[in-house]
């Protein structure tokens, strides 16, 4: 199938102080978040200036992209736009329209199934495009690439990478915490055909890196960033909880890898360079905290095949993995149907 433009898709964050309340209001509309709740988030955007990271990151992934696939021989032109806030989605797909793209691949910066780490993308593709009217490009999106090695090893390494950080004489009593955002229970159980996709997913993410970066420690699998009223179940433990549990049981340092997420964005440099540190050092426990992907060349290169994948399907076998779920290459309908979403990311 012919292809001639690639946009990358992702959250979206505010980028000015005045910024941050309309783009918790776009993110939480019709959810009935209260005001105290926003007004909490509001703050821990203050603590970085009002500024989130993520549109930076997605501008220098943006830039990555684009250098990889000149070097590469990808002659196709990168687009980018967001789910909340500038670029638009919407604005993003018009441009295209405009620029003469009528048949593009959608990258976006989730990497695992799930309703609002896949199928809600979808949707938003699906909304932009209506947004824009019956001559708006299509617009297919790329697969999971949750258990592509361009995702898993550069998590790995940075396992390896942050070990160093924490005192080798304490090995013993060192655990290895993996975290993701926590989404209800509702949600988990819908996810994929069968359910349960995001928490199987993740969990065998955490066991390739394990393998690969620190195979004598022990690990566990935790969530966090929940954004629920207390009254519906989400996924469990939270991190800061887990780490008063590993504290009272000995365990003197956590090496924390946040597996569930690309980059560095708020949820990262706020739920746990922030709470979590500071809750692991009320607690007496040594915490160092791995990096995500970013824009490591591995990373970028991943997103080169897999659009490779999609443009030349009869060329060189480029489906490298390392898990052992079956990997998709897109979402079917049955897939990850909605249920109650969570409040914001």
């Amino acid at each position: 199938m012919a292809y001639d433009a690639v946009v990358l898709v992702s959250f979206g964050g505010p980028e000015r102080p005045e910024d941050v309340m309309p783009f918790l209001q776009n993110v939480t509309r019709g959810r009935g978040v209260p005001p105290e709740r926003l007004a909490e988030v509001v703050e821990h955007y203050q603590h970085f200036g009002g500024v989130s990271p993520i549109n930076r990151q997605c501008r220098e992934l943006l830039a990555a992209v684009r250098d990889d696939f000149a070097a590469n021989g990808v002659d196709l032109p990168v687009y980018w736009g967001n789910r909340n806030w500038d670029p638009m989605l919407a604005d993003t797909v018009a441009q295209m329209r405009d620029d003469g793209v009528t048949h593009a691949l959608a990258f976006v910066t989730s990497a695992f199934g799930g309703y609002s780490s896949c199928r809600q993308y979808q949707e938003d593709i699906a909304a932009a495009r209506a947004a824009v009217g019956p001559d708006a490009p299509l617009i297919d999106k790329l697969r999971q690439f949750w258990d592509h090695p361009g995702f898993v090893e550069p998590h790995a390494d940075a396992v390896r990478t942050a070990l160093r950080r924490l005192d080798p004489a304490k090995r013993d009593s060192t655990r290895l915490v993996f975290t993701a955002h926590s989404v209800p229970n509702s949600m988990a159980a819908s996810a994929g055909p069968h359910g349960g996709r995001y928490e199987a997913q993740l969990a065998e993410v955490a066991r390739l890196v394990h393998a690969a970066a620190a195979p004598d420690l022990p690990w566990d699998l935790v969530w966090q960033s929940r954004s629920g009223p207390p009254q519906v179940p989400w996924l469990e433990p939270d991190v800061n909880d887990h780490l008063r549990t590993l504290a009272e049981a000995g365990t003197t340092g956590v090496l924390v890898s946040p597996i569930g997420f690309v980059s560095d964005h708020l949820e990262v440099v706020w739920d746990l360079d922030t709470e979590a540190r500071q809750t692991a050092g009320q607690l007496g426990l040594d915490f160092v905290r791995a990096a995500t992907p970013g824009t490591d060349p591995r990373f970028v290169a991943m997103v080169r095949e897999l659009v490779r994948e999609r443009t030349d399907p009869d060329g060189v076998d480029l489906r490298r993995r390392l898990g052992e779920l079956p990997m998709w290459d897109s979402c079917p309908t049955v897939c990850c149907v909605p249920a109650r979403r969570p409040e914001h990311r």
